[in-house]
């Protein structure tokens, strides 16, 4: 799990920095959630609005049969290994699934060309992962051609995505 933080002492905030291929969950409502860079990739966050405890992923490919040795080192880089470890990380602090508020971004296809479409198999395999596991999507900035970033806060489990040109808030709507 990501290390990373900055407190911001004029607003008491403390920005906790989830990393590519990492996740985070906490319970303290001082601390934001945020991730950079989301090209391809998908920012997942799960928030419980009665315990206030949440977690964000920050996944680069859908399955971890892709590459089994990064899988094992690194399983936040998959769809298929992070989420459940997401899910589970929120469960261990305290949050129950049928309260948590689930939100996605990234999963844009930043390559015009690219053959491999890895964001629309992240979509996808997401889309499934939550199908299959009766969970909804309350909020979402996905597809498209640009890089955004996401935060969550743990105060109140808002969520709000930028990229060069605006900043919207995803949930609540």
């Amino acid at each position: 799990m990501s290390r990373f933080s900055t407190i911001l002492p004029e607003t008491r905030t403390v920005h906790r920095v989830v990393s590519v291929a990492d996740l985070a969950v906490d319970d303290d409502p001082t601390v934001t959630l945020i991730t950079y860079a989301l090209g391809s990739c998908i920012g997942v966050t799960a928030y419980d609005p009665v315990a206030r405890i949440g977690g964000m992923l920050h996944f680069m490919l859908p399955t971890a049969e892709l590459n089994e040795e990064k899988a094992m080192a690194k399983p936040a880089m998959f769809a298929d290994s992070g989420v459940p470890m997401l899910f589970h990380a929120c469960y261990g602090l305290g949050a129950r699934k049928e309260r948590m508020i689930v939100c996605a971004a990234g999963g844009a296809e930043i390559l015009s060309d690219s053959q491999f479409r890895i964001g629309a198999r992240n979509r996808t395999i997401l889309r499934r992962l939550f199908w299959k596991n009766s969970v909804l999507i309350s909020g979402e900035d996905t597809g498209g051609a640009m890089s955004r970033t996401m935060s969550l806060n743990l105060s109140d489990g808002s969520v709000i995505v930028r990229n060069a040109s605006m900043e919207r808030v995803i949930w609540p709507e």
